[in-house]
């Protein structure tokens, strides 16, 4: 009877042990199918592949649970797990370089990771120097174009330059290479249709040219389809001439990257609901820089204490600069000559 009992307890264990083997091998192969069933229909299966599977499910349960391979392979999309390992990666964020920013464009984290910092990425450093950059700035520029490493060092000194031949000044090429490091990929054939577009397109002089890619050096390399529908916008739209144009690009050039539809929102409610005639929008570019929502919750306020004055021969007059400067507080104080309660209480009850 004691042998009996014996024999039952195996039996039993031998049943779990198979039937835990069994839902293993049925769980893998519920993975297997998933697989198959969320694979593109274009994707081909090769007959080895095929082959292959009845040999790995004869496996035994440890090598059908054995997933260290697997793990091995799965590729990281972090870059702070390799700073500890790779000198380059430290380097750049003792220059200031925000790795975050990198590694959520599609490709470039592996790209730097692979760089090495001596080879790769010193020789650039050293050309930057020589062009009169600030190493504090070597941290945003490489965060904004790390594919500058991809580029020819002959090439980026032959863009400078080109720059240096059109006579953008030590000061101006430096803040283009700072504001824009997109620049430098850009070849000077390139540079050069661009700057003659907007030569062309506003009748600028060659100083008006050079004043305007120095204050917004992105401008000059921004969508060229977008670029013309802002212009047509402008021009069209909004009925700004050649001449009104002209100083307005040169004086707000980033007015050419807003969305044209909130430009054409911003101009209708400076020019209709404030009054604005063309020539002083053009002198105050700034207001169609502005969001709609900020020029309106200030010019109702003006509005409201009798203050909403902005004709320059006339007494109390506002100049409408003065209304998108600043924050709230500095707005309040020094153009609205009210204070934060009153202002408060105004956007509650509008």
């Amino acid at each position: 009877m004691f042998c009996s009992a014996i024999r039952n307890i195996l039996r039993n264990s031998q049943n779990a042990a198979f039937t835990s083997q069994i839902r293993n091998l049925r769980g893998e192969q519920s993975t297997h199918h998933e697989i198959s069933v969320l694979a593109s229909p274009s994707t081909s299966i090769k007959d080895d592949d095929t082959k292959e599977e009845p040999t790995e499910h004869a496996g035994s349960n440890k090598a059908a649970l054995d997933f260290g391979n697997r793990e091995a392979h799965v590729p990281s999309f972090n870059l702070a797990a390799y700073v500890n390992n790779s000198s380059t990666l430290q380097q750049f964020i003792s220059l200031g370089v925000d790795l975050h920013s990198i590694e959520r464009r599609k490709g470039l984290g592996d790209f730097v990771l692979k760089l090495d910092f001596e080879k790769n990425v010193k020789p650039y450093i050293t050309f930057l120097v020589d062009q009169g950059l600030s190493p504090d700035d070597f941290g945003r520029i490489f965060t904004k174009n790390p594919l500058l490493f991809k580029e020819d060092l002959d090439d980026l000194q032959t863009r400078v330059d080109y720059l240096k031949s059109k006579r953008f000044s030590d000061e101006a090429r430096q803040r283009i290479l700072t504001h824009n490091p997109y620049w430098l990929m850009f070849s000077t054939r390139r540079v050069d249709r661009r700057l003659g577009y907007f030569q062309n397109e506003f009748k600028l002089s060659g100083h008006d040219l050079r004043l305007l890619a120095t204050r917004e050096p992105t401008a000059i390399t921004y969508n060229m389809d977008h670029l013309r529908r802002s212009v047509f916008t402008l021009k069209e739209e909004m009925g700004f001439n050649a001449k009104e144009l002209s100083a307005l690009v040169v004086r707000k050039p980033r007015l050419l990257m807003i969305s044209p539809d909130d430009l054409v929102e911003r101009f209708c409610y400076v020019h209709q609901d404030m009054g604005l005639p063309h020539a002083q929008i053009v002198q105050c570019p700034e207001l169609l820089a502005s969001r709609e929502f900020r020029l309106r919750e200030r010019h109702e306020f003006l509005k409201l204490l009798g203050r909403a004055q902005y004709n320059p021969q006339q007494d109390l007059y506002i100049s409408p600069k003065t209304i998108v400067k600043g924050n709230n507080f500095y707005f309040i104080r020094n153009v609205a000559k009210s204070d934060l309660e009153t202002f408060d209480l105004f956007l509650k009850t509008r």
